[in-house]
Order: structure tokens, then sequence, then C-alpha cells
């Protein structure tokens, strides 16, 4: 039976039961906890000087003020690039692909970084739908635009990772597919294009990472907007 290249991003079900619980759940399952012991074995101390460099490079743009979502921008972010890296593997499932996760994790956070802004700066936050100096025909205009271009921050976070994440799975399976069709064919042309199928996963490693630290980056500037 012949299937669709998109098949891969439907969520998985057992007996009419769907997996997605269990795929988010299984990134926490592969980091061990700190023991209580003077010194950790190399792994854990290797996981916390990257989870220590890793909370210093978030909070660089935040002020003090902003540094009580340390652990919650961390760990979304050691979660986000864990669920992608484990999509690459075969026969495994990407959560990431999905938008209505995605936009499950993107409107609550950026709505709780606009109700700290309503709250503490009302007029700051305000002031941001209208620039300073705008003639006055132009500011129903603007304000309509700035309103509009508010609510779809958390759209414009949902969709970007979903896309990145979608394009690199859908390139990765049709590369292979044209490699194996090539290989009884034409076997030198299977071999280019193995190749370039390595070097796209390298490269997808990296958008893996790249994307889950764009995310909760983008995250942490809109905190600043309102803290």
């Amino acid at each position: 039976m012949t299937l669709s290249f998109f098949d891969q991003f439907m969520s998985p079900t057992y007996l009419g039961i769907p997996l997605m619980a269990l795929a988010l759940t299984l990134p926490w399952v592969l980091y061990p906890a700190p023991t209580s012991r003077w010194l950790n074995n190399r792994f854990l101390t290797l996981q916390g000087w990257f989870i220590n460099r890793l909370t210093q490079q978030l909070l660089l743009p935040v002020n003090l003020g902003g540094h009580k979502w340390a652990a919650l921008l961390t760990s979304l972010m050691i979660f986000l690039i864990t669920l992608n890296l484990l999509g690459l593997l075969p026969y495994t499932f990407t959560p990431t692909t999905q938008l209505s996760l995605n936009l499950g994790l993107a409107v609550p956070l950026w709505l709780a970084t606009v109700l700290i802004g309503v709250r503490n700066q009302l007029t700051h936050t305000l002031g941001h739908l209208l620039p300073e100096g705008t003639p006055a025909p132009l500011i129903p205009v603007l304000i309509i635009i700035e309103t509009i271009s508010l609510f779809i921050r958390p759209l414009a976070l949902g969709v970007r990772l979903t896309a990145n994440l979608t394009a690199g799975h859908l390139l990765i399976q049709l590369i292979a597919t044209a490699a194996f069709v090539l290989l009884p064919l034409m076997p030198t042309v299977a071999i280019l294009t193995s190749t370039v199928l390595v070097l796209l996963t390298l490269l997808e490693v990296a958008v893996a990472m790249i994307q889950a630290y764009v995310f909760v980056l983008l995250l942490t500037l809109y905190l600043q907007e309102n803290v």
C-alpha cells in the first residue's frame, strides 16, 4: 500500500487511544535526576553546565524582574529540543509538527506576558499600540495594525516551529525515497543522493535545536517588553 508523504505527521494511535501524551512524557524520562552526592558523574556535570549556560544566554535580554521565568523558559527549551531531536530518529513521531501542540504552548505563554504587562505597567503596554509622534489621521489605522500584530505573535510562534520541522521532515523523506528508487537504476546518482541526505540530516539536527531556541528567545523578548 502506497502511503502519503504526510502520513508521518498523523498522531499515532493504539487501540483508538492517541499516543500524543506518551510522546510528550518520553523526553523527561531520558534526563537523569541530580543525586544527593557531593560529586556527580560526568554526564550529570555536563548536563548541569549546559543548563546553566543555556539559562544565562536566554536571560541576557531580560531584566531582573523577568528572571522568575528562568526555570520555565529553560525547561521549555530543553523539552522542545528533545522532542525535535527524537523526531529525527527512524519510526518515531514528532509532536512539534502538530500546529495544535505548538499553539497550545505559544498562546498561554504569550498571554501570560501580556497580562503581566497590563498588571504592572498598563500605560507603557498600551503605548506600544501607538508610536510617539503619529499624525492624528493615522492614529485609528495604526492602533488597528498594532493590535493585529500583537495578536499574530502567538500564531507566528506556532506556525514557524511547525513549518520548519514539517518542511525538513518532508525534504528528508523525499530525498530518501529518491535514493532508494535510484539505487538499482543509477547507483552513482543514488550514492550522491545519499550523501546529500546525510548532510541534510545534519542540517536538520541544527534546525531542530535552533527552532527551539528561537521559540523561547522570542518569548523572552515578549516578556522583556512587559516586565
